[in-house]
């Protein structure tokens, strides 16, 4: 039987999930440790797949920026120490899966609100409608837009540096709080504050 992994880092919980066809088999969740960082994650996740069975693919939505062209997390807006962190890479030794390849990834991670909206835009109450603009509200704010590619199906869009659709991190107070992206009153620093 081949398995797939959903893996799912928020700011304040993570799930992992096991599919086996269009069936989920197991789920977990746990709030996550924000003085952990990455090495707490993932010795977490490795604690809960101990004694599942393996899997041959996994999908990663981190809830927060990713470069996505390099397959990194670019950092963490609300948990510090992930900043340019090779979390794919690391899922998959922890898997043992193949390194990761541009033509056929094994491991793949997008920021969480991209991999919702493109889930909605597939297989949810957006498809068929696109262009789509998928919003999160939780430990932060996200977004996710999908338009149609050339040949007419689903695709992300990312804009020049991933963050496209990053409604979270647009200036609306320029003299309110710092946020951890660098920036100053950021919506979702405003969301928190």
């Amino acid at each position: 039987m081949s398995y797939s992994l959903a893996i799912d880092i928020g700011g304040t919980k993570f799930s992992v999930a096991l599919f086996a066809g269009g069936s989920m088999e197991r789920r977990a969740s746990r709030a996550t440790n924000r003085n952990g960082g990455p090495e707490w994650m993932l010795a977490e996740i490795a604690n809960i797949l101990r004694d599942w069975p393996a899997c041959d693919r996994c999908g990663i939505g981190f809830g927060g920026p990713v470069d996505f062209a390099h397959q990194r997390v670019a950092l963490s807006t609300h948990v510090g120490g992930w900043q340019d962190f090779p979390l794919v890479e690391r899922i998959a030794e922890m898997l043992h899966l193949p390194a990761v390849s541009s033509l056929t990834p094994s491991v793949i991670i997008d920021n969480d609100a991209n991999a919702g909206a493109l889930g909605e835009a597939i297989y949810g109450a957006g498809r068929g409608h696109l262009p789509l603009f998928y919003m999160t509200l939780s430990t932060g704010i996200g977004g996710g837009i999908v338009i149609k590619d050339p040949l007419g199906n689903g695709a992300v869009y990312r804009g020049a540096d991933s963050w496209a659709g990053e409604i979270g991190h647009l200036t609306i107070r320029p003299d309110g709080p710092e946020c951890l992206c660098g920036a100053r009153g950021c919506l979702e620093r405003m969301h928190t504050v």
